[in-house]
């Protein structure tokens, strides 16, 4: 697992608490690996999602430090989604 993919564990961790959500959500992070969120908290994983979000390292750690809104993100083309759209919008809505 890649030293990437350990942060974004840790940033959605402090962003979600250990509360997790309520869908099954993943991350995946261009080149490092994907992360999972889901009713039973953040870690890194592979597994079938929902709704999948991807990005590159650079765009996601901007959406987690809160210098790019993950909205502005996937109208601009960084943020691609795959999935379930209204699972995306909720997710963002947490992250933000």
């Amino acid at each position: 697992m890649s030293e990437v993919v350990n942060e974004a564990v840790t940033a959605l961790k402090a962003k979600l608490g250990d509360g997790g959500f309520d869908s099954v959500v993943k991350f995946t992070i261009n080149g490092e690996g994907s992360v999972m969120v889901d009713a039973n908290g953040v870690r890194a994983g592979d597994d079938e999602a929902d709704c999948t979000l991807s990005a590159d390292s650079d765009t996601f750690q901007s959406i987690m430090d809160g210098s790019l809104n993950p909205t502005a993100a996937f109208m601009s083309g960084k943020l691609a989604v795959d999935g379930d759209m209204g699972i995306a919008m909720k997710l963002g809505a947490a992250l933000a």
